[in-house]
């Protein structure tokens, strides 16, 4: 999996924010829920364009570049 498969950056969508593929949602969103204590499915009800699969993928994603 590429960040392209994953994410989108584009000066015209939110100025550059990465955001999940395919939405205006911004991958910050998402850690910013996780390290408030709410959980993965608690982001999904807040932001039904976001996938579960596409949650674990950006989780997979951010783990393998942490170790990178």
């Amino acid at each position: 999996m590429t960040r392209e498969e994953l994410i989108t950056i584009d000066p015209d969508i939110l100025h550059g924010t990465p955001v999940f593929l395919g939405t205006r949602v911004p991958i910050e969103t998402l850690f910013d829920y996780l390290t408030s204590g709410d959980s993965i499915n608690e982001f999904l009800d807040d932001f039904p364009t976001v996938t579960a699969e596409l949650v674990k993928q950006i989780l997979e994603y951010s783990k393998l570049a942490m170790v990178a």
